[in-house]
């Protein structure tokens, strides 16, 4: 129910040159306006003259626009229906049938090729999906052979390394084996050893160059060992040699590697007084002495010992050779 509604010009119960009236207590039904309608009717209710009517001024020309357009207009924006009136006057709403438009075969055909459409773009989608499935899964398996095929080769390699650690382990056992053989091979020959020319003394035996020699070093028991000396008075063990074998005109190599191989090779068995005895292998030894007879040796031993006489069994040597 709108109270007070007023009418337009031309509106309901005044002629066209009369004023705008109110009207009491009425309904006003809008129906929707859809492209097609007819254009909307508005109804004219009878009023018995008995019912009251408002007058009022007309607005301003100024006032705005949508003052004086209130209610329908023209027909086109809403329908106004006026469903009663002052007393016992009433009336029914008016209803209309709205028929809705007919889609056109050319909006059904765009409707069907966008339809179309959008189902292929799913089905693009769908297998650009399975695509990047199968990529994902083909890359995975990549990964995983390129870490077993890793695993493999690590393992591979550190058998290898294994293997190798192994073999050289044996074959130094094998040669401190060897070694040992040769010096307990030594040892039985420095033992079964005896000359009757040796029950005196050293010099006494040596004779010739190989008695000078064995002066020589015997004159230097007590002097001072000092790495890379050569004499007078102090020496290390290639330096004592050097300089012995220097008295009687032989200039031997500086080093005891080269001393070791510097003669004829001689077993521990048959060594003579002025030979050169040497510890290590022949050609890589790392100490040389000069064996002076009675199964003893002298050599320039170490910093704290200096040039000091010991018998063989003190430290067995590994070979002797001889020069002379």
């Amino acid at each position: 129910m709108i109270r007070d509604a007023r009418f337009v010009r031309y509106g309901v119960n005044k002629g066209p040159d009369e004023p705008d009236s109110w009207v009491p207590d009425v309904t006003v039904a809008q129906p929707t306006l859809l492209d097609g309608n007819r254009p909307p009717r508005i109804p004219v209710v009878p009023m018995p003259q008995t019912a009251p009517i408002r007058t009022h001024r007309k607005p301003r020309r100024n006032a705005p626009k949508t003052v004086l357009r209130a209610g329908v207009a023209g027909g086109v924006l809403s329908t106004i229906a006026v469903a009663g009136a002052a007393g016992t006057a009433h009336a029914e709403p008016v209803t209309e049938t709205i028929e809705l438009p007919t889609l056109s075969a050319n909006l059904s055909a765009a409707v069907a090729q966008s339809a179309e459409a959008t189902q292929q773009v799913a089905l693009d989608m769908q297998m650009r999906a399975q695509l990047q499935s199968q990529e994902d899964t083909a890359a995975k398996d990549a990964a995983k052979a390129a870490k077993k095929a890793k695993s493999k080769a690590e393992a591979e390699a550190k058998a290898k390394a294994e293997a190798k650690k192994k073999a050289e382990e044996a074959a130094r056992a094998k040669a401190a084996a060897a070694a040992h053989a040769s010096r307990s091979s030594a040892r039985t020959e420095l033992a079964s050893y005896s000359s009757p020319s040796d029950s005196s003394s050293s010099s006494s035996t040596a004779t010739g160059s190989a008695a000078s020699i064995v002066s020589f070093v015997e004159s230097h028991i007590g002097d001072a060992y000092v790495m890379g000396s050569t004499g007078p008075n102090a020496f290390d063990c290639s330096g004592l040699v050097q300089a012995a074998y220097r008295t009687v005109g032989v200039d031997l190599p500086r080093v005891s590697q080269s001393q070791s191989t510097a003669g004829t090779q001689v077993s521990l068995s048959n060594v003579q007084p002025g030979d050169i005895l040497y510890w290590g292998s022949a050609g890589s030894a790392y100490h040389v002495a000069i064996y002076v007879g009675n199964g003893k040796f002298v050599g320039a031993q170490n910093p704290s010992s200096g040039v000091v006489e010991h018998d063989l069994s003190y430290d067995e040597p590994t070979g002797a050779v001889r020069v002379l």
